[in-house]
Order: structure tokens, then sequence, then C-alpha cells
């Protein structure tokens, strides 16, 4: 299978999976990841989730140039219609769970790879790590994301500089930019996203995927309709049981059990 799915201590795994083609993304792999991110969103035993990459050479290098024909379908008919079939950008740009995931970039992120990165709440990063949007180098842009989610993370200056020249960028660039939170060195990088998913994961799962949910709508609005939409989740929260727990253990000194209710 080109994408695997494991889970265990309320941590999922995503494993891109086709290290000979150094994780290109063919229509298969795009529709694993579509269940697989479902299946995230419907699991009650995920609470976090790490997506990362086989092999040490790529994490993502976008499509499979191979085996990614253009549709027969037009793309209104596509984008508008009901043809039933979905392009490759399309269904990346619309994987979503409101609970956390990681992502472990382990080597090159290059067009579509970095878009499926830019899809993740966390970014952490090898020091061996390459990114690049080099869309615009051969006549195309970036059709996964890439145009809006990047100015989001790292702020308009550096974002127009990676769009526009489509130059490649290693992992400390990236980290000073903010395009990741963290670098370590390879052999530390599944600890490290691992540590720190268990890490979410112990939290109230409620409460993380209300902050999630909070912090990207949040970002469209202005500040007083942010504040307001705040206002109501912790109303809706106030008397979950996870809070009541939460505030017990605290009491008691103790670690707390969280059930999600």
């Amino acid at each position: 299978m080109p994408v695997t799915l494991t889970i265990q201590d309320f941590v999922a795994t995503v494993t891109l999976d086709r290290p000979e083609a150094m994780n290109a993304l063919d229509p298969e792999s795009v529709q694993q990841l579509r269940d697989a991110w479902a299946e995230i969103s419907r699991n009650d035993d995920v609470r976090a989730a790490v997506l990362t990459a086989a092999g040490d050479r790529a994490f993502c290098t976008g499509a499979d140039l191979k085996k990614t024909m253009p549709p027969k379908e037009s793309f209104a008919q596509l984008h508008y219609g009901s043809a039933g079939a979905e392009s490759f950008a399309s269904v990346l740009s619309k994987l979503h769970t409101d609970k956390p995931v990681i992502a472990a970039v382990n080597g090159y992120a290059l067009g579509g790879g970095l878009e499926l990165a830019l899809l993740c709440d966390v970014r952490i990063a090898s020091s061996k790590a390459i990114f690049s949007l080099p869309e615009v180098c051969i006549g195309s842009i970036p059709g996964a994301g890439g145009t809006q989610r990047l100015i989001r993370a790292v702020g308009r200056s550096d974002a127009m500089m990676m769009l526009l020249t489509g130059e490649r960028i290693d992992a400390a660039e990236a980290l000073r930019i903010g395009l990741v939170s963290r670098v370590v060195e390879p052999e530390a990088l599944q600890d490290a996203a691992r540590a720190l998913a268990l890490k979410i994961a112990g939290n109230a799962p409620l409460a993380v995927a209300a902050v999630k949910r909070l912090a990207r709508i949040g970002v469209e609005l202005p500040l007083a309709a942010g504040l307001e939409l705040e206002q109501q989740a912790f109303g809706v929260l106030r008397d979950s049981e996870d809070r009541i727990e939460g505030r017990m253990a605290f009491a008691e000194k103790r670690k707390p059990v969280f059930r999600g209710r």
C-alpha cells in the first residue's frame, strides 16, 4: 500500500510509502490519504496524528507525473459539476480534521509535498529537509493551497520569495521564516514527532479540537468576532466531564484521565 495508517496510544501515524518514487503521490496514494484523514476524524481512539514518509530522501515530491495524466472531464465539470472525479490538487486541498496533525518532514518536500505539509498544524523537519514550490518554473502554479497557506504560515515577503522564484530552501531557512517549528537530526525525527503527538494526545480531546477549530476559523475573522467565537466555545466546554476531571486531578495532584466528553 502506498499509504499506511497505524494507531497506537491515541496517536495515528500516516506514512507515505513509495520511497522508490520519492514518495510522489499517484491516484491510489491520494485516495488512501483521503481515507486516512477520514479515519482519523471519526475514530475516537485517535487524538493526534503524525504524517511522515518512508526512507530518508524525500517526504513527498508532489504528484507522480507518470501516473497523473490530465482527466477526461473539463475543469468546469470537475469544479462545478457532478462528474464524480476530483483532481489531485482538489483532494489535497480539502483534507481536514479537527484533530492535530504533525508533519515529520524527512527530506524533499516539493510542490504538492510541501502543500501536504502545509495542511498539517505543526511541522518538524530533519536537518536534511528541503522545501520548495517550484511550479512557476514549469509554467504552472501551486494548486493544492500553496499560494494561500504558505503566506499564512510564514508571512508575505518570505512566501512571495518562494512562490515567485520557485527556489529551494533548507531546514535552517525554513526554521528562520517559521515554516517549521523545530529542526532535529534525521535519526531523531520520528521520535520527536511522536513525542509531540503523545503530549497533545494526553490533553483533553474536546478542548484540543476546539482550540484547533478556533485558530483555523479565527485567523480569517476580525478580532472582535474571533473573541466572541472563543467565548462561545469556552461556554460549550465549561461543564464538560473532561474540564471537571482536569480540575479534580489538579486538586488531587494526579494525572487526569480524559474521555472526550
